[in-house]
């Protein structure tokens, strides 16, 4: 049952506020990913740079390590094309050792250039007319070349001289070929050793930041040359077992870049690796991630926060506005409820009772269901309200409406007060008959109500009622006329009755 009811007009009203929450909503979500995609952006801008810088770096050196390398190469092969000409075994040990050894004055960081005959003899030396005997058939390149005519040049691990010289505790690495006879039976074998300070002059030109690293290892993956060093015994230390070696050792295309931790600091970095030519040699610059990322982590920490402030406050300004917004609907539903609402009795007021009865009319009028007007007055409510006050006989009319109220029990169905002692109710989708049943009720209700203390009699009512139905032809107008002329009757015929127009 509804004693009263929000007017539609009210009823159709929005929620502004879950509007205004999405939208706020969606518009920090839309900051958010412009932001996190402007950063991610900037961070594979700055990992893009700081590759292009490290391979620029890594080519330069490719570039100096391969062409002291052909040097070192032009060194061994005139070195080879000199030993084995006939015409040089007949003139002076000083014009044999110019000849042999004419090209060797181009190589930078050369250490002694020897020719070594098939037992591993040195029978010339760069350093002296008449070399020092010794012996080198150990040697990692000698047997290299003696066991393999395929070998090509040869380039050794790193290690120190075996004199008691001042250079005997300096690294270095060699350039072998191997000579063969005209038969092609192994013949010796041409080396030429190199300083690795050459790589520390070299990597001592290049700004590469701080903690950062340039290394350059074999095939093998054993280190020839780092900068700055990160473990005082790490030349001639195979590292071919650390991960990041054996990706980069992997690759075949030998050039490439990625982020990993290094294995000997723990320190995060972007390496970036090169080979040399077709030389067993790669280049590795291995850049601080704190140095490539440090900016861009300024940068993103900077956003972050004014993004993160600037999208709080939006928020909070939507909540406050929410806020508004409720409570001014709230206001405005209060307003819209008293507006529709009798102050007396609770129910639904004349207004209310106007628009609800208009509602109910169109729509009987496109459904064809009948639509029936209940008018209620109470009998004799003049000289009830005269003898026990005006408080009493609005408490009276209280009782009176809860009466009513329960016994209109479809959701339906309306009740508002028409008058002063008058009551009115919209019974929807009832005839006649169904209409009587309740005014009954309603009527027997009341009879049975609690006297009033004083009062001589039980309080009455008088109802009318009138019914449409599709068969009758009449207005809204005469719909509510012959409500009212039935009630006149009742009061007419004695009061406390139901009469039916």
């Amino acid at each position: 049952m509804i004693a009263s009811r929000t007017p539609p007009a009210a009823g159709k009203t929005g929620r502004p506020e879950l509007l205004l929450i999405c939208g706020s909503s969606l518009t920090v979500i839309a900051i958010l990913c412009i932001v996190t995609f402007l950063l991610i952006r900037e961070h594979a801008n700055a990992q893009e740079s700081a590759t292009r810088s490290a391979t620029t770096i890594a080519q330069l050196i490719d570039a100096d390590v391969l062409r002291t390398v052909e040097l070192y190469d032009l060194t061994l092969q005139g070195l080879i094309a000199a030993a084995q000409r006939d015409d040089l075994r007949d003139v002076s040990p000083q014009i044999r050792h110019l000849a042999l050894f004419d090209r060797s004055t181009a190589a930078r960081f050369k250490g002694d250039i020897l020719l070594l005959d098939k037992h591993g003899d040195v029978i010339a030396d760069s350093s002296r007319i008449e070399p020092k005997p010794g012996n080198f058939a150990d040697r990692e390149y000698f047997l290299a070349h003696a066991f393999n005519r395929d070998t090509g040049m040869f380039i050794s691990r790193p290690f120190k001289t075996r004199c008691s010289c001042d250079e005997a505790n300096q690294w270095r690495i060699s350039f072998s070929r191997r000579i063969s006879s005209d038969t092609g039976e192994f013949a010796g074998v041409a080396v030429a050793s190199m300083k690795l300070d050459y790589f520390d002059q070299l990597f001592n030109s290049l700004d590469i930041g701080k903690d950062s690293t340039l290394n350059i290892i074999n095939s093998d993956g054993i280190l020839l040359a780092q900068k700055p060093y990160l473990q005082s015994d790490s030349i001639g230390k195979n590292f071919g077992n650390r991960p990041n070696v054996v990706r980069i050792l992997a690759d075949k295309d030998g050039n490439g870049s990625f982020t990993s931790t290094s294995s000997m600091d723990h320190q995060q970095r972007l390496y970036t690796y090169s080979r040399v030519g077709n030389l067993p040699l790669t280049v590795m610059v291995a850049l601080s991630s704190e140095e490539v990322f440090g900016t861009w982590r300024r940068t993103a920490m900077l956003i972050s926060g004014a993004t993160g402030v600037l999208c709080s406050g939006l928020l909070w300004l939507t909540w406050l506005l929410a806020r508004e917004l409720r409570l001014r609907q709230r206001a405005e539903r209060e307003l819209a409820q008293l507006a529709a609402t009798d102050a007396l009795t609770g129910l639904a007021n004349r207004r209310m009772l106007d628009q609800s009865l208009r509602h109910e009319w169109f729509r009987a009028q496109r459904s064809g269901q009948p639509l029936s007007v209940m008018m209620i007055d109470a009998d004799h409510f003049k000289a009830f309200n005269d003898r026990h006050g005006h408080q009493a006989g609005d408490q009276a009319l209280r009782e009176l409406a809860k009466v009513i109220t329960a016994n209109v029990r479809r959701p339906a169905d309306l009740v508002a007060r028409y008058g002063g002692e008058e009551f009115s109710v919209i019974l929807a989708e009832t005839g006649s008959t169904g209409a009587r049943q309740i005014a009954e009720h309603i009527r027997q209700a009341v009879e049975q109500m609690p006297r009033v203390e004083g009062a001589d009699v039980a309080m009455t009512v008088s109802i009318g009622i009138s019914t449409w139905t599709a068969a009758v032809e009449m207005s809204l107008e005469q719909l509510l006329f012959a409500a009212d002329k039935a009630l006149y009757q009742a009061k007419e015929s004695g009061r406390n009755r139901v009469v039916s127009s």
